[in-house]
């Protein structure tokens, strides 16, 4: 595992454009399987899990060709590609839950362990992906490993899920697309990676409706053709390059054309004291006045709260207590998705700050502190990594950011880029 060394206190400033997001290329990816024609992806991110799908892709006769700008991948599942031997799905990444309902489409039969590791986040059921995958008309033939086949063609079915999950829809998105008759999700997630992997089974000739809504209404046709499509923006990484432009004192541009789902992000990120400028393709950090937003019920303590969409994103929760840990008052953040997501923040106390983990979902961040450079420890979460680089970042002087690597398998060239705009920092 690499570590990360960050020398803070330098204003970072300039022009940058986020990569394309990790949570909408790899559903996008396995949407892919659905055709037998060519489908061209642009602003493909260059991460570990995209070259393990493509690995796959390629082991089980599919082409995959890549152009020189290397974003842009046009992918091929022709009529031989899926045909011959088991579709095991590949082991190392949790995103192989995502192949669960196109390998069961395209091929009728598919084994998997459960054997997958992605981010310590505490336990990620596969069972709203199963039950599905049996309201769907799919059978269960055995387990560990598990044994999954259809003997017809799938049909149409209406679902009320118990909760709103990113993955589980995108199963019901990808198998009710081709699915005989109609089909309902209540309870769906419309986070934008949701609606982006929707809005490419449009393209493909998909039925659906209700997109960003709660309710997802699918009406099967009997075939997908090939589409070209462009990844979105990270939404994290936008908010993540313009926080720490912030923090560092820097003004930085952001180039990206998804300002329209930045809306409450920044507003968050607002009551922390950054202020912004934004345009149709850009948003600019323009300072941090380091002043938490006052509740008007004066009682209250100012809080973020981070639920599914359209709430703020769980996954920007480390970056704004990043932020915070350099404000003047306190605040609270408040994990409504994942149990036990907080307690990395342990490791703030070895900048200095003063923080106070109420239970396994709420953290308070005391404001006044006397931050110091610091050695601390990531746990394997992406965005963690994050947080704990923007209390880094703004300090002055030399920080050791531990077991950094995670950051690649969401952010590529993220220290490139950082170093392209001034910073000081560097893998080691």
């Amino acid at each position: 595992m690499a570590d990360l060394i960050v020398d803070g206190g330098h204003p970072i400033s300039g022009t940058v454009s986020p990569s394309g997001n990790k949570n909408a290329v790899l559903p996008m990816l396995c949407a892919t399987l659905l055709t037998d024609e060519p489908v061209t992806l642009e602003n493909v991110p260059e991460i570990s899990d995209v070259a393990k799908i493509l690995a796959y892709f390629e082991s089980m006769g599919s082409t995959v060709a890549r152009a020189d700008d290397g974003a842009t991948l046009t992918i091929r599942h022709d009529f031989n590609a899926f045909r011959d031997g088991d579709a095991d799905l590949p082991l190392g990444i949790r995103s192989a839950v995502l192949l669960l309902a196109p390998v069961m489409v395209r091929t009728g039969t598919l084994t998997f362990d459960t054997d997958a590791k992605g981010c310590a986040l505490g336990l990620r059921e596969i069972d709203p992906h199963l039950e599905i995958l049996e309201q769907f008309g799919a059978r269960i033939v055995a387990t560990h490993p598990y044994d999954i086949r259809r003997e017809d063609r799938l049909k149409g079915q209406e679902i009320w899920a118990d909760y709103a999950s990113v993955t589980a829809t995108e199963t019901f998105a990808m198998i009710a697309a081709t699915a005989e008759g109609s089909s309902v999700l209540m309870n769906a997630a419309s986070e934008p990676h949701v609606q982006a992997l929707c809005e490419m089974l449009r393209s493909m000739g998909a039925k659906i409706d209700g997109l960003g809504t709660s309710r997802l209404s699918v009406t099967g046709v009997e075939r997908l053709s090939g589409t070209r499509v462009r990844v979105p923006d990270d939404h994290h990484e936008v908010a993540t390059f313009l926080a720490i432009g912030g923090v560092t004192g820097g003004r930085l541009t952001v180039k990206t054309d998804i300002t329209p789902h930045m809306t409450l992000i920044l507003r968050q990120f607002e009551k922390l004291g950054l202020q912004f400028e934004t345009t149709d393709d850009s948003i600019t950090v323009t300072g941090w006045t380091r002043e938490i937003s006052r509740p008007y019920t004066r009682e209250m303590l100012p809080k973020i709260e981070a639920a599914p969409w359209p709430y703020f994103p769980a996954d920007l929760l480390p970056q704004a207590i990043g932020v915070a840990v350099g404000c003047h008052s306190e605040i609270m953040f408040w994990n409504k998705i994942y149990e036990g997501a907080l307690a990395w923040s342990s490791e703030l106390a070895k900048f200095g700050a003063r923080v106070h983990l109420s239970d396994p979902h709420r953290l308070i961040v005391f404001g006044g502190n006397n931050l110091r450079p610091a050695e601390v420890e990531a746990p394997y979460i992406i965005r963690v990594v994050l947080g704990l680089f923007l209390a880094a970042i703004q300090v002055e002087g030399q920080s050791t950011i531990r077991k950094a690597d995670p950051i690649r398998r969401a952010h590529p060239r993220f220290v490139e880029k950082l170093t392209e705009l001034g910073a000081q920092v560097r893998w080691a």
